[in-house]
């Protein structure tokens, strides 16, 4: 099988459904911006030092790509049975967020990204995070967005940051505290 199809030549792209779109279409920002935070995930997965998170981020990675889908679809036109997202994958990242946090010094400055390879990376795709938080956002005020999908996006981006801590600890590495100039 072939990869290419030529299809998208014209600047359009099909939607699960088979609904065609322009690549500039809202709803492939979103689930484009998550498939570029699963990317940077990925990064994280190949740093040294992140043993302790690798199970979490290989379920996270797995949890965008559903949320991914679930942006492609076309409700309307497509017959697809989506993954569930349930709102317990949400509190499951709170859970993880609190067990990071109690082996955490108390933060008392706003830190910046550094200090080690693997937290600036898992900043980075914090970033990309926030991002993909306010595609689907926007994509929820054109069609139905399922709220949990946001939510997760949303804890998710807190997630990150207490990880990147979290790394940050476990490896020794100095935090970097912002200094106004």
């Amino acid at each position: 099988m072939k990869i290419y199809t030529r299809k998208g030549d014209d600047g359009t792209t099909g939607l699960l459904g088979g609904t065609r779109v322009l690549k500039s279409d809202l709803r492939i920002e979103a689930y484009g911006t998550v498939d570029e935070l699963n990317a940077a995930l990925g990064m994280l997965l190949m740093q040294p030092d992140i043993a302790l998170l690798k199970e979490r981020l290989e379920t996270i990675q797995h949890q965008l790509f559903t949320i991914g889908s679930h942006f492609a679809n076309d409700s309307e036109t497509s017959h697809f049975v989506l993954p569930a997202f349930p709102e317990s994958t949400v509190t499951d990242l709170e859970t993880s967020m609190d067990d990071m946090e109690a082996t955490l010094p108390e933060l008392k400055n706003f830190i910046l990204p550094g200090g080690h390879p693997a937290n600036a990376v898992a900043h980075l795709a914090r970033c990309i995070c926030r991002r993909a938080e306010r595609y689907a956002v926007a994509l929820s005020r054109q069609t139905q967005v399922d709220p949990v999908l946001i939510h997760y996006l949303n804890r998710l981006s807190d997630w990150l940051f207490v990880a990147s801590r979290f790394i940050t600890h476990q490896t020794g590495s100095p935090e970097v505290i912002w200094k106004a100039s």
